[in-house]
């Protein structure tokens, strides 16, 4: 079995400042740590399902937080990024059973995360066919365009109950909740012990029909909260202002998408 995971670091269990996720920042040090033994517990449930290979996408910012030296022996890691639209999933196009997320956060105007965002802290929301939407939507619909299956998520409460539905297999460990500028989140060995079990229980079911269902057409809206930058991005293909801060596409092609999110969020 090949297992395709992309990793972020905003929704494992420790974060809960903006400096944890910054690497000149406060407390950083010790996310990346917990990023990395997220990522492993993972990948070891993965392995006890009968995953032999293991890909991983370290998909936080500069894409160099995971400590490969941690990893499992059948695990490869790719770091930074090359500008490719499927960006948090690159990769995911070579071909695996299934894909998982670990240390994935809710999305920009959602209140279950205290550094909830999509893409950029540049907007008030981004909205995918009328609906706020998350990363881990907008890249596990990705990983289905190219016939990957999402099966399993970690990450704050409310993502998981955001995505439950999205994908018919999914299995989700949620090992923080917030609300405001607060998180309670699960001891960190404990949140490890919680997603290698998820991991393994997710990939030890049918994967037959676990392949989510895609919508016809897709409808892109970007609320910015600065007006200054909806007059810029109007301009990319696609694109129409709806009002002084908010741009919208239209287009029946997913990967129109993931094309136009690398210039305009």
């Amino acid at each position: 079995m090949r297992v395709f995971i992309s990793a972020d670091i905003e929704g494992i269990a420790t974060t809960c400042l903006w400096t944890q996720a910054q690497k000149s920042g406060w407390g950083y040090e010790e996310a990346r740590l917990q990023m990395t033994r997220e990522v492993k517990a993972a990948c070891e449930g993965a392995i006890a399902a009968g995953a032999t290979y293991i890909r991983v996408k370290d998909a936080h910012g500069t894409g160099t937080n995971i400590d490969p030296c941690l990893l499992p022996k059948c695990v490869e890691l790719t770091s930074s990024s090359c500008g490719s639209p499927w960006s948090m999933v690159y990769g995911v196009t070579d071909g695996f059973d299934a894909a998982m997320f670990i240390g994935y956060h809710c999305a920009a105007g959602r209140s279950g995360n205290a550094l909830s965002h999509t893409e950029t802290l540049s907007t008030v929301y981004v909205k995918l066919n009328g609906v706020k939407c998350s990363e881990f939507q907008l890249y596990s619909w990705a990983c289905a365009t190219a016939g990957v299956p999402s099966v399993f998520l970690s990450g704050d409460k409310m993502l998981c109950e955001d995505s439950q539905e999205l994908h018919p297999a999914l299995v989700t460990v949620p090992v923080k909740y917030g609300y405001g500028g607060s998180m309670t989140a699960l001891q960190p060995e404990v949140a490890c012990d919680h997603i290698r079990e998820g991991a393994e229980r997710a990939l030890r079911q049918s994967l037959k029909g676990a392949l989510c269902a895609m919508p016809e057409h897709f409808t892109l809206e970007i609320c910015y909260k600065e007006h200054t930058t909806a007059a810029r991005m109007e301009h990319f293909p696609g694109f129409e202002k709806v009002d002084d801060n908010t741009i919208r596409m239209s287009t029946p092609n997913y990967y129109e998408i993931l094309r136009a999110i690398v210039w305009v969020l």
